[in-house]
């Protein structure tokens, strides 16, 4: 069933993101023929912000818990001497 669930999405991944690909890049080729590169930069930027948001929070979030269980072997070891 995973399988399944995991080769329906994959599919449907790209017709996702060919979604408003079209009107984007018609907007864009309008712009930058018309000599105004301003909207074309600020969508590259866009694409970039939204490309590296979840890499920067997933990895925030595996620092966090392994600062946290590095803090907690410590204090369990320290413990473990006292007893």
């Amino acid at each position: 069933m995973k399988r399944i669930v995991i080769l329906s999405i994959s599919f449907l991944i790209p017709l996702i993101n060919w979604a408003q690909c079209a009107m984007c890049r018609t907007q864009i080729k309008n712009n930058v023929s018309a000599g105004e590169t301003s909207m074309a930069e600020g969508l590259n930027n866009g694409i970039m912000f939204l490309f590296f948001t979840p890499y920067v929070v997933v990895f925030a979030i595996i620092f966090l818990w392994y600062k946290y269980s590095k803090t907690n072997k410590r204090v369990s070891l320290s413990e473990r001497i006292k007893d």
